[in-house]
């Protein structure tokens, strides 16, 4: 039988998967009333499924000297790049339990001209935007912009952040994840 929610490749739904990935797909069932179907996926490679999830925690934990509502921003504006529908969507509504308004996420692909984004969230978009792009790269000018907003250890902890967002969405684009249905009013 396989997982409802398709992808490239599916996992079955009697798979049985090591003690680590059970206890997080619990928790997901709990918090979301579903598993996750990337979750699902990386859960077939235990190992490094165990090693993303500790990465994933240490960049989404309460101390983060990256607000949690920009950590969303950054995630969602990364995800649009990379064509992740299902990033796009838990992590808009992620963002929306933080405090991120729909008219930010409507408003995120012209955040450099829109009035909804304070100088602070702009510097990390656009650095956001030209780590994830191919066909630019972080400047020196950039990276000033960047640093007249965030000491040198929350610059380190920001690009952490949209690197591993990069890995994600690419990972969910690749195999064509589906959006699971947990935002209905940001845009995708």
């Amino acid at each position: 039988m396989k997982n409802e929610h398709s992808s490239r490749i599916t996992t079955e739904t009697a798979r049985r998967f090591s003690w680590f990935a059970r206890l997080v797909l619990a928790n997901q069932r709990r918090r979301y009333g579903q598993e996750l179907e990337p979750a699902r996926l990386w859960a077939r490679t235990p190992w490094v499924f165990a090693a993303l999830s500790l990465l994933y925690g240490a960049l989404d934990r309460r101390r983060s000297p990256i607000e949690a509502p920009l950590r969303s921003l950054l995630t969602v504006r990364v995800s649009q790049i990379n064509w992740c529908a299902f990033c796009v969507d838990i992590n808009s509504a992620t963002g929306m339990k933080r405090g991120v308004s729909a008219a930010q996420f409507a408003a995120l692909e012209q955040y450099e001209s829109s009035a909804l984004f304070d100088a602070r969230q702009k510097a990390a978009l656009a650095y956001a935007e030209a780590m994830t792009r191919t066909d630019g790269g972080v400047d020196d000018r950039l990276m000033q912009r960047l640093r007249s907003h965030f000491d040198d250890d929350s610059v380190i902890e920001l690009t952490a952040l949209v690197a591993f967002q990069n890995m994600s969405s690419k990972f969910n684009a690749a195999l064509d994840v589906a959006a699971q249905g947990f935002c209905r009013t940001a845009k995708e």
